[in-house]
């Protein structure tokens, strides 16, 4: 009932996203259709030329979808936030299964009806188009079909990319650690992949029952119809991606924190000034951020201090904040992008315990917790593992030593994991609003390890060059965050299950 509820009272939204989805599975599948068909022909009768090109489709479709999605990000053309990523890697997918199945469709061929053909008198067109192609027919259906069903459920990750579908709605379930959002988005996912897969199959056990001239005929209108559907969708989103004109993309990373501190930038630009706002929140993490600013596909976002510094930077760590802030300041300036006042709170690194093992064991200090760690199990994010201010550094700095390597695991994930007793010890957010209603204890960084962690927008200077109402409008935020307010309003998303932007309006409402 909770889930018909949610899908009640976000119709728009859910139609909305269910549309986006549809045109990245159609123009992908319909482009993947227009070449893997001739290229599995080619790769049939000279495979000399079309080996190399189906091995390319093996090589891609080895690639874990989201490493692909972070290969193509800053690449020219083909790159960047949004759809065209999204279709770019749905095609890449695709290719594999319609290639394969066409290769094995005109090879399956008996030779001895080629052969009958021929001396029959036919020409080599008519024996393709009246021997060969309709035979192979039922396997090329069958590959589009598989191709159908794997881009229904890559395009859901596309969301980590801005591509929108009903990924949002999983992703955003997962940030708010949310069943019921997750499902509102897997549901449909699932179900338009079965609808694809019944309908594809239904075509597909009809062409074999006729395997008649008709049948082929019939099949490319339908495969014709598609592709010109595809491609006048493609069309219209283009249109209206231009039509939009001047429009302030606000991005955010994949956490709680920081789509609520994306609703912040968004709804203050709307109500401060008269420019029109584009919400790509909820994406992969720091690095797609940071990328898509620098390749204009993001006008602005919430970075860290001492994350810029050290993770995108590769600066060593330093504890002074003023001189963070100037180097970043500097190093962003070089790339084109320009850093605004901060927002006035710090969200350091938490390294967390569960209370009562912290009152039992007497735990203040993260050096404290080294002395038991050869027995706890860890669990940190995937950044924090890799990067500069992450794991390695703070291992080699306390002597931290565990009885497993660390669980990689999703952030949204990490604090239930420590309140289930699946893990001892993890790197959370000091603004979290799960610290209090796990009651986790906070270690004391004694050693002073992580770098400052001011909360700082990051925006295009070309973006601040055409719109200088941008600065003014979102100066109303600058020092007036805390880190108080902060762990509240994600304590509000994260353990009541509100919604980051009615959050995010109630306080800009009361800072007014």
């Amino acid at each position: 009932m909770k889930l018909l509820g949610f899908w009640s009272s976000h119709r728009a939204e859910l139609v909305g996203l269910l549309t986006q989805h549809l045109f990245l599975v159609a123009v992908s599948t319909g482009v993947a259709i227009a070449a893997g068909v001739p290229i599995g022909i080619l790769a049939a009768r000279r495979p000399r030329y079309g080996a190399p090109i189906v091995w390319l489709a093996n090589v891609a479709q080895t690639i874990p979808s989201l490493a692909m999605f972070g290969f193509l990000l800053p690449l020219p053309l083909v790159g960047g936030l949004g759809s065209r990523v999204a279709i770019t890697v749905l095609i890449l997918y695709a290719l594999l299964p319609i290639v394969r199945t066409t290769v094995a469709g005109m090879r399956s061929v008996d030779p001895a009806l080629v052969e009958a053909g021929t001396a029959l008198g036919m020409r080599p067109g008519q024996l393709f188009r009246q021997v060969e192609l309709p035979l192979a027919l039922p396997s090329i259906v069958a590959g589009i079909r598989v191709a159908a069903v794997i881009g229904v459920g890559t395009a859901t990750i596309a969301a980590a990319v801005g591509a929108g579908g009903l990924g949002e709605y999983i992703f955003r379930g997962l940030a708010m650690v949310e069943p019921t959002v997750v499902l509102a988005g897997a549901i449909p996912a699932a179900l338009l992949a079965l609808a694809l897969d019944g309908t594809l199959t239904l075509v597909e056990r009809a062409i074999r029952r006729s395997l008649t001239v008709g049948a082929v005929r019939l099949l490319k209108v339908g495969l014709a119809v598609i592709f010109v559907g595809a491609l006048s969708l493609t069309v219209v989103m283009i249109a209206k991606a231009r039509s939009q004109g001047d429009v302030i993309r606000v991005g955010s990373k994949n956490f709680t924190e920081q789509i609520i501190l994306g609703e912040f930038l968004a709804q203050t630009i709307e109500t401060r000034s008269p420019l029109r706002v584009e919400r790509r929140l909820n994406l992969g993490g720091t690095f797609i951020c940071d990328r898509a600013v620098r390749a204009g596909e993001l006008d602005i976002y919430v970075e860290y201090s001492g994350t810029a510094y050290t993770a995108i930077f590769h600066e060593p760590p330093e504890t002074d904040p003023q001189r963070v802030l100037e180097t970043i300041r500097r190093r962003y300036a070089d790339a084109g992008v320009a850093l605004l006042d901060p927002l006035g709170f710090e969200n350091t690194f938490a390294i967390l315990v569960r209370g009562d093992d912290a009152a039992r064991l007497k735990l203040r200090t993260i050096e404290d917790a080294a002395a038991h760690s050869r027995g706890w199990r860890a669990g940190f994010g995937y950044e924090f593992l890799q990067r500069d201010d992450g794991y390695p550094g703070l291992a080699r700095t306390y002597g931290l030593t565990f009885a497993a390597p660390p669980r990689a695991m999703d952030l949204s994930l990490i604090y239930r994991a420590l309140a289930d007793r699946r893990v001892d010890l993890i790197a959370g957010d000091a603004t979290s609003g799960l610290i209090d209603a796990y009651g986790f204890t906070m270690l004391v960084d004694n050693r002073r390890y992580f770098p400052p962690y001011d909360a700082v927008p990051v925006v295009r200077s070309g973006t601040l060059l055409a719109h200088p109402e941008l600065r003014s409008a979102l100066a109303a935020l600058s020092g007036r965050i805390t880190v108080a307010d902060m762990r509240r309003m994600n304590r509000a998303v994260d353990a009541d299950r509100r919604d980051p932007a009615d959050v995010a309006r109630e306080f800009l409402a009361r800072i007014r």
